[in-house]
């Protein structure tokens, strides 16, 4: 049975939420997948704040009108599953790590603030280091000045205990 035009228009308002607070979008093709292979994906995804769903592509397409992920549109063809997220390497890294162990699970393209990348683009998101990764890296480089002038303040004093030390000793 098919859904009426209510069902049909909150399911293009929910698309379109998600798109509109989404960094990166990546499709992928799905033929001859499993339900358990997509209850793993699912998992992956909610586990790594990805919206992932399996939507007609004419709701898609009306969600994505008037976004800067509007030229993705021409990519839109056949079985798709959608993920969108607000971490581009997370949506990326996502997709990227089910297709290397599934056959049938094959991206197609993905988007990001008015850019279209190809499946190799994608892939070439996916191997980046994540967002958290990146703040660490981060403040550890902004912390690292801080540390060595502490480490050099703390060397004066010891220099001169251990001058002291070696005074002491010889007498």
């Amino acid at each position: 049975m098919g859904q009426n035009i209510e069902e049909k228009k909150a399911i293009v308002a929910e698309v379109s939420g998600q798109i509109a607070k989404a960094q990166a979008v990546v499709i992928a093709e799905y033929r001859g997948l499993g339900v358990d292979k997509f209850t793993q994906l699912r998992v992956k995804a909610r586990e790594s704040g990805v919206y992932f769903r399996v939507i007609k592509n004419t709701f898609v397409r009306r969600a994505v009108a008037g976004t800067p992920f509007s030229d993705l549109a021409e990519s839109m063809v056949g079985p798709l599953a959608y993920g969108i997220g607000s971490d581009p390497v997370a949506t990326a890294k996502v997709f990227h790590e089910f297709a290397k162990g599934n056959d049938h699970f094959v991206i197609k393209a993905g988007a990001m603030a008015g850019v279209v990348m190809s499946d190799k683009d994608v892939a070439a998101l996916a191997v980046l280091p994540g967002r958290e990764e990146l703040l660490s890296k981060l403040l550890g480089t902004m912390q690292a000045p801080i540390a060595k002038f502490v480490r050099t303040l703390n060397e004066v004093p010891s220099k001169f205990v251990r001058g002291l030390a070696a005074v002491r000793d010889k007498k």
